[in-house]
């Protein structure tokens, strides 16, 4: 599986390429797919160009990328994406604002929400919010990354762990001399990872040395502006199409 991931919490200081608004994520995921990505990782954005929670925020971005791509489309849960500044002051709990997200249905008509997002989980209020995205048969991404953190070990024993879609095992190290190393280093902590997939990252530097790893050992993968705004030559990417693709031919690579 070739996962991309369109824009994460880039902006447009990142460059025009990065699509931040529905109708530009839903054009990028289209060309993205079309290129042979088979599943999609998004973060909704408010207008402002912020991620956010907000089930008005993401009943767009779902819309518009559903009507153009048959694959599965994910969503982040990531801590920094806040709600607007009423709900925070309310202390609405993370679990609660999930829940939320059940209202998409009836406002777009839609048949499902996120087919999975992902959750941090060495975040406060992961299982919370797992649980919760659980109760509304969505599929959970358990993050696994920003190496150094406890992630690993509390999804160790988490009860949640064997009801997981897949772990997402995020390497930030972004040394290309070492992401490898990294990389072996956080497979070797998840252990058995509760019998679930794993998906292996990671972001600028160590993207390509991850992901040929990944490659290497049979394991799902992820590509795209989120992880990487350059191309394995360093070239700067032009879209997340021409990161799929470099990423389906690196993906095979040996060395």
């Amino acid at each position: 599986m070739l996962q991309v991931c369109l824009n994460g919490p880039r902006g447009s200081a990142d460059g025009a390429m990065v699509p931040l608004t529905p109708q530009a994520m839903a054009e990028s995921a289209a060309r993205a797919v079309a290129a042979g990505a088979t599943d999609l990782h998004v973060h909704p954005k408010s207008p402002c160009g912020h991620d956010s929670l907000s089930p008005r925020v993401l009943a767009p971005t779902l819309e518009a990328i559903k009507a153009r791509v048959p694959v599965p489309v994910g969503v982040t849960t990531g801590a920094w994406a806040e709600p607007d500044a009423a709900t925070r002051l309310m202390g609405v709990p993370p679990r609660e604002r999930i829940r939320a997200w059940g209202r998409i249905r009836s406002w777009t008509g839609l048949p499902g929400l996120p087919d999975h997002a992902s959750v941090n989980w060495h975040e406060e209020g992961a299982e919370e919010i797992a649980a919760a995205l659980i109760e509304l048969r969505v599929g959970v991404e358990a993050g696994i990354c920003w190496s150094g953190t406890d992630g690993a070990a509390r999804f160790a024993v988490s009860p949640l762990g064997p009801r997981v879609l897949r772990v997402l095992a995020e390497v930030t190290d972004t040394s290309a001399d070492t992401a490898e190393d990294t990389a072996r280093v956080l497979l070797s902590g998840l252990g058995s990872a509760h019998g679930r997939p794993v998906l292996l990252h990671g972001e600028d530097g160590g993207a390509w040395p991850v992901l040929r790893l990944a490659g290497r050992l049979g394991l799902a993968t992820r590509i795209g502006l989120e992880d990487t705004l350059l191309l394995p030559d360093g070239q700067r990417a032009r879209s997340n199409a021409q990161l799929v693709t470099a990423a389906l031919d690196q993906y095979g690579s040996r060395s």
